[in-house]
């Protein structure tokens, strides 16, 4: 991304141009092009630039900041810390093109902690999601439109959300563990637990710890000295607290269950207590009824199968085919089998 273009980018949100000190790439994202802007003084931007309209993807991947973009408004909302929107522009056509302007949240991946900061990390990422799950949308689906318009019930955005990705995965002719007509069949046995969400609800469906960020601030949780941090747990110098989270770009209005699998990727969210903890503090629902369970199942072969699928039009190295193999695809098995049983 040239200079130029972030200069004209923050010139039309109305920034000041001229006080650009620099701008440097983001490693960590594999669809849009992301930099840091960082003005004179001090002040620090996150600027996203979508691949051209051809560029090969999935297809629920048209317009994702606009899914992004809605994210970032919805957790302003309820007070969950996130990126807050400086402008945005879905034009191609437009002398900026298209992009997504976001202040930067403070803080750094989420890494290794000590046990006793684990706790404390995952209950209050519980209670933020419980607020994040708050937030209720107009319809089911994708707010980007990439799948059509939102839905009037979530049995019929899923599906057609799940067709999409097998389709991904015929057309790319994506490796999968099971065949594509076997996994439509055993999916559409449990599609009948779908319909027990009644409520569209604000689903980020990419909360794994890449896109969660943690700050350790000398004085302890926001707020400094001695006094209470967030929601009332007493301030410690040094300790971690969540500054943001990042990447809402695969959001939709959904079951808020959805969530629960990128936020134990790869593991089970039943065995997070320290997060269901949290969670439940402030009036999330985590019961883990048969039909719950047959949903979590669900959404688990659905993110796996993106995982799976992805690799081809990202032209994964050797590596990242090996670890999708290795990792991923006896999770996609587990969760199919679980549809079966």
């Amino acid at each position: 991304m040239s200079e130029e273009r972030a200069r004209q980018i923050l010139e039309a949100a109305g920034l000041p141009s001229d006080r650009l000190a620099h701008c440097r790439p983001l490693d960590g994202g594999t669809y849009n092009t992301v930099e840091e802007l960082v003005l004179s003084d001090g002040s620090r931007y996150v600027l996203k630039i979508p691949p051209p309209p051809n560029a090969a993807g999935l297809a629920h991947e048209r317009e994702l900041l606009v899914s992004e973009a809605e994210f970032y408004r919805a957790a302003a909302t309820v007070d969950v810390p996130a990126p807050r929107v400086v402008a945005v522009c879905h034009d191609a056509s437009a002398s900026t093109g298209r992009h997504l302007l976001m202040t930067a949240c403070p803080g750094d991946m989420w890494d290794t902690f000590q046990d006793d900061e684990e706790v404390l990390l995952r209950r209050e990422l519980g209670r933020h999601v419980a607020r994040l799950h708050r937030v209720t949308g107009p319809g089911f689906g994708y707010p980007s439109g990439a799948l059509g318009p939102l839905a009037a019930d979530w049995r019929t955005a899923f599906t057609v959300m799940y067709e999409a990705v097998l389709d991904d995965a015929r057309r790319y002719e994506a490796w999968l563990p099971r065949p594509v007509d076997e996994v439509t069949r055993t999916a559409k046995s449990a599609y009948d637990a779908l319909d027990e969400v009644a409520v569209p609800r604000l689903v980020h469906f990419d909360l794994w710890r890449g896109n969660i960020l943690v700050e350790r601030t000398q004085s302890g949780r926001p707020g400094g000295g001695g006094e209470p941090g967030v929601d009332g747990l007493p301030s410690a110098n040094g300790l971690p607290s969540i500054g943001g989270l990042i990447d809402g770009e695969r959001m939709f209005w959904g079951d808020p269950l959805a969530d629960f699998v990128s936020l134990a990727l790869l593991g089970d969210i039943k065995q997070d207590q320290d997060f269901l903890t949290g969670y439940q503090e402030v009036g999330g629902l985590a019961e883990f009824t048969p039909s719950a369970r047959l949903r979590l199942a669900l959404y688990r072969s659905y993110l796996y199968l993106i995982m799976l699928t992805e690799t081809v039009p990202r032209a994964a190295g050797a590596e990242q085919l090996a670890w999708v193999r290795e990792r991923v695809a006896p999770e996609l098995t587990a969760a199919l089998d679980e549809l079966g049983q």
